[in-house]
């Protein structure tokens, strides 16, 4: 099998050769592994076979310009796409943000603004034909992949303000997440219009943390489902299964996640409880389950690597329905030494024969 028919298997309940493996890193990781044997101009992704491309980007942003409004070595301020003003600080990984003023405050400013939620050609990236192209004729599967609403609303108004919202004025949040919506989905009709046939779609749309959901299910299935269920719906046509990234405890979700239409879930973060030797008997016919590989064992010692992965593969690939990830991003105090281990551990246990 070739990734996408790998991966493909998998997504339509089918067992494949291998689990499907993909993961992502933190920049300090990679740093540090170029200090560890990894070769300065290699690629990840080539180097441990990712069966997984994300080809045509679309900007999901307002596209207002963006100002740098101070600078310094060790932190910035300025004023993003979305009109948010951000502190970012640097630190071993890159630019943290964090928020301190929006330019939406209330429904005048989003009426005003609102326009500019829709969609033109001048988001889709340069190069994203090529890098379709490029990821076909690698036999790569191709997912179309943009946040859904929950995540970009707040990146425009607040999170503590959108839940306020939530409550106080659901109808102005209905018509962010509308928008935003409609805009996931022209997005994907305009790279199909330019030849672009995705295997499937990605959809991060980070909906709780370590404790459990940021909303309760009933405020899910009112105000969110509703906009994940009109997406999942239309890539359905094409016959393609939505996955969706959900960071933190989305335990008390799930159920509404498979009324919405989502036909896997990712990353399952160990460090929020999920285990997918739990997961598996209670959602493993309905639901490809993706992730759960817990970061903080891969930088352990070689039996606490050879038991986290041998025993969630046992459980977790029956079947089919399992594609490898780490829980999240792969951190930098992970060797690089233990992460060749762990990936040959995935090669052994993963296997169908």
């Amino acid at each position: 099998m070739d990734s996408r028919e790998r991966v493909q298997t998998v997504l339509s309940g089918g067992v494949p050769d291998r689990v499907p493996f993909q993961d992502s890193y933190w920049q300090a990781t990679i740093r540090r592994w170029r200090g560890e044997g990894l070769a300065a101009d290699e690629d990840l992704g080539a180097r441990f076979g990712f069966d997984i491309a994300q080809p045509g980007t679309v900007d999901d942003t307002l596209q207002l310009p963006a100002r740098t409004l101070e600078a310094s070595d060790r932190q910035r301020i300025q004023v993003d796409a979305n009109g948010a003003t951000r502190r970012e600080m640097l630190d071993a990984d890159g630019w943290v943000p964090s928020w301190l003023d929006f330019s939406i405050k209330g429904r005048d400013d989003w009426e005003r603004l609102r326009d500019r939620a829709g969609f033109n050609a001048t988001r889709i990236a340069l190069g994203a034909l090529d890098a379709y192209r490029a990821a076909r004729r690698a036999g790569k599967f191709c997912a179309y992949t943009i946040h859904a609403c929950f995540h970009p609303t707040w990146h425009k108004v607040g999170m503590e303000t959108m839940l306020v919202w939530m409550h106080e004025d659901p109808q102005l949040v209905r018509d962010m997440f509308a928008a935003h919506t409609q805009l996931v989905i022209d997005g994907y009709d305009a790279m199909k219009a330019l030849g672009v046939e995705y295997d499937g779609v990605f959809l991060p749309d980070d909906l709780a943390y370590r404790n459990g959901p940021l909303i309760s299910p009933a405020m899910y299935r009112e105000l969110v489902m509703p906009y994940h269920q009109q997406a999942c719906e239309h890539f359905a046509r094409d016959g393609l299964t939505t996955i969706l990234h959900s960071d933190g405890d989305v335990r008390p979700l799930i159920p509404s996640f498979l009324e919405a239409g989502f036909g896997a879930l990712h990353p399952l973060e160990a460090k929020a409880g999920l285990d997918v030797r739990e997961l598996k008997p209670q959602y493993g016919d309905r639901l490809t389950l993706y992730g759960n590989i817990d970061v903080r064992r891969l930088a352990g010692t070689r039996d606490e690597i050879e038991e986290e992965i041998r025993t969630k593969l046992a459980v977790a690939k029956e079947g089919g329905g399992y594609m490898y990830h780490s829980d999240h991003s792969v951190s930098a105090d992970v060797s690089f030494e233990n992460y060749l281990f762990a990936v040959d551990l995935v090669r052994e246990h993963g296997r169908y024969d």
